[in-house]
């Protein structure tokens, strides 16, 4: 077997593996795998985060039928033919099973068609009833896959926090241009969970507390006092860390769709004496987008 070797920075954590330990590795990796356990919960309970390697230990090992995707469609298929066979019209098959028409048709257009008998009041109604069974079934699909979707993300290493926020920071953060040099570190967001995930980049990066400034940014039109308290809970502060809101005026001719009860404004976070970070930042930003470029070429 060829001898693999893991390097400081290659994802490993800097362990140098010969062919002895990569076969140890190896029988924990099958063990795991036949215990039902996902690459990506395989990766964090070995600490092993090269791709390569990971595949490489667990090769030859089916994965999990829990990983697998479902093939629903295959027993949707046969239902509605089996429902067409009994009578049931397009719109009477999509209230039972919520899948569309057009899906329906395909399945089962070479079976006869059943005798129509109901009033255009009727058939308007089951129509309806289908229409909201499909949204219902699409709704259900789509929190199945973002499920799914969350258990493939596990918990993230140090690095893996370390690189996307990052990222997250040059996306959404304050940059400086050569025409206005302002080599400061302000983050704006609306969303809450890019907040948590930014301080929680801040304290990787051993920034003190006590250098950060919290303001919201709101319309004046809106909640400010619950959206003030609403920006302290999720940034875990006293709202008295708040510095003064800014108030946006409010435009009656223009239509604005961030409004009602969930519209809570932006929460704007600056770090104090930060100039030194942020050249870390644009640094560390630049060095991404040179390997981002070597694996394009």
């Amino acid at each position: 077997m060829t001898e693999i070797r893991r390097r400081p920075g290659d994802g490993t954590g800097g362990l140098r593996t010969g062919t002895s330990t990569f076969e140890s590795l190896r029988q924990q990796a099958i063990t795991l795998r036949r215990e039902g356990l996902s690459l990506r919960q395989i990766r964090d309970r070995l600490g092993v985060h090269n791709n390569n390697i990971l595949n490489a230990l667990v090769k030859g090992e089916p994965p999990p039928e829990w990983t697998k995707r479902p093939r629903a469609k295959d027993d949707l298929r046969a239902k509605a033919r089996e429902l067409r066979l009994k009578g049931m019209t397009y719109d009477e098959i999509q209230v039972e099973l919520g899948c569309s028409k057009s899906s329906i048709s395909l399945w089962v257009r070479d079976l006869p068609k059943p005798e129509r008998i109901r009033t255009p009041e009727e058939a308007a109604a089951i129509s309806r009833r289908g229409w909201e069974r499909t949204l219902e079934r699409r709704e259900e699909n789509r929190q199945k896959t973002k499920e799914a979707a969350a258990d493939e993300v596990g918990r993230m290493s140090d690095r893996e926090l370390f690189l996307v926020g990052v990222g997250l920071y040059w996306a959404e953060g304050q940059k400086s241009k050569s025409y206005a040099r302002r080599e400061r570190v302000i983050f704006v967001n609306s969303d809450a969970g890019m907040i948590q995930l930014y301080l929680a980049w801040l304290r990787l990066l051993d920034i003190e507390p006590e250098r950060l400034q919290y303001r919201v940014m709101i319309h004046e039109s809106a909640n400010v006092v619950a959206a003030e308290h609403y920006w302290a809970d999720q940034a875990r502060v006293d709202h008295s860390r708040l510095q003064r809101t800014t108030l946006k005026k409010h435009n009656p001719k223009t239509v604005r769709k961030n409004v009602g009860e969930d519209y809570r404004g932006c929460l704007v976070i600056g770090v104090l004496d930060s100039a030194e970070l942020y050249r870390r930042i644009e640094g560390w930003w630049t060095r991404m987008t040179v390997e981002a470029d070597r694996r394009n070429a």
